[in-house]
């Protein structure tokens, strides 16, 4: 990996190249679509598990249903986009991956809570959220630009 510093910052060379930003926004769209039918999937085993812990539980356990999207997801993204290859399972279809600008590796703490800031602001902002890619460098989205992460094609 090419890196260099530059006023205390550690800046990746690949990820000054243009050609790894290539089709990213579609590509992104794709990958979440991907993913979300997984998600969806991941529920049917949870949901099981819920309804007969809500069953031994005369019916409290049935309260987790309100949750169990979200906390499906959250382990999903935990596990995947922190993971190794800092990548969801619909990302790595789309030959695409998190990373830091600084260079640093994407954990699961950050992969959360860049999923999290992802929803909030299409729950605020909906179009915004794409159209700022259109204006930002690196086709970067409103939740990368705060947390100082881009989305870059791994295959380049």
């Amino acid at each position: 990996m090419n890196t260099r510093v530059l006023d205390g910052e550690i800046i990746n060379g690949r990820l000054d190249d243009a050609r790894v930003y290539d089709g990213v926004r579609s590509r992104r769209i794709f990958a979440f679509l991907i993913d979300y039918l997984i998600v969806l999937l991941l529920m049917i085993p949870f949901g099981i598990v819920v309804f007969l812990l809500g069953v031994v539980t005369l019916g409290f356990g049935w309260m987790l249903f309100g949750a169990l999207f979200p906390l499906v997801a959250i382990l999903y993204i935990w596990n995947t986009l922190g993971g190794e290859e800092q990548a969801t399972v619909g990302m790595r279809m789309m030959n695409i991956r998190l990373e830091r600008l600084d260079g640093r590796r994407v954990d699961g703490l950050l992969a959360v809570v860049h999923s999290v800031l992802f929803w909030a602001a299409n729950a605020i902002l909906t179009p915004l959220v794409l159209v700022v890619t259109l204006f930002a460098d690196r086709k970067r989205t409103l939740h990368d630009l705060l947390l100082g992460t881009v989305v870059a094609r791994s295959d380049r």
